[in-house]
């Protein structure tokens, strides 16, 4: 019997970190006692890492539900997203819907379809929660990968899933804890902001206290690291007690495409 293959992502995400893992793998401490990932959203680095024990949390409600429906039910997930066609009046049905009364399995597979054929896979919401972002028009897009579904259905076995925010990881943590901030970047200008995953933005004033937060952290022994852009305000933001490192990622989220390219983020520690 073929082994199965590691599982990787369910749905993109912006900032998604899969091609920077070399960089996130290099600054792992060499023991891990719990894992920590409050702005979870794709997961790249906890699926590449399969940690024996982890937290992952966002305070995006819907994408939580669907990490414990693919958690606790992926056949239901695969069933139901095996209904969804590629079609755009489809696509404009399931993006009205009203879907957070649903189960979680619903919600699940309304979550990946609308991940996988809307416009760029992005994850938008106005001020009422509703999702707006238009119908990609992609030819064949991969609407149910089932294999890397029960795959992540694996990884994710036993791990505590929390709709919550990033100021309460602190009360979560002991010393020898591993803890990734993966926050909704400072923008590289007044256009580029990407903060809108869930219904409140992503303030400088947030910034700086999770800022704060690493700090108490890392005289708490906890390890920790961070990304974010790099520009001055993080670079200034990070200036005292932590050190700083610049790589350069491919990001293919925007509505530009000649926008498109390697940027520089920084890895914080």
């Amino acid at each position: 019997m073929m082994p199965s293959a590691p599982p990787r992502p369910f749905i993109k995400w912006a900032g998604g970190k899969r091609q920077l893992l070399p960089e996130l793998f290099a600054q792992l401490p060499a023991r891990i006692r719990t894992y920590h990932e409050p702005f979870l959203g794709g997961g790249a680095l906890f699926f590449k890492l399969q940690p024996e024990r982890a937290v992952l949390s966002d305070l995006n409600e819907r994408l939580i539900r669907t990490y414990r429906a693919v958690r606790d039910d992926v056949e239901g997930v695969i069933l139901a997203l095996a209904e969804c066609p590629n079609d755009k009046d489809f696509y404009l049905r399931m993006r009205a819907r009203d879907i957070d009364a649903a189960a979680d399995v619903e919600l699940a597979a309304w979550f990946i379809f609308l991940n996988k054929t809307g416009f760029n896979g992005l994850y938008r919401v106005n001020k009422q929660g509703r999702f707006n972002v238009p119908f990609g028009g992609y030819k064949n897009p991969t609407i149910c990968d089932a294999a890397n579904l029960r795959a992540c259905s694996e990884a994710l076995v036993g791990v505590k899933l929390l709709h919550t925010d990033f100021r309460h990881v602190d009360e979560m943590t002991e010393p020898g804890d591993f803890i990734y901030f993966d926050p909704p970047y400072v923008p590289v200008s007044t256009t580029a902001s990407f903060t809108s995953y869930t219904r409140d933005g992503f303030t400088l004033e947030d910034q700086t206290e999770l800022r704060d937060i690493a700090r108490t952290l890392k005289h708490k022994r906890v390890h920790v690291l961070l990304s974010n852009s790099s520009v001055p305000t993080v670079h200034a933001l990070y200036a005292d007690g932590f050190e700083q490192r610049e790589v350069y990622a491919a990001r293919a989220i925007n509505s530009d495409g000649a926008k498109r390219g390697k940027v520089a983020e920084a890895l914080i520690w």
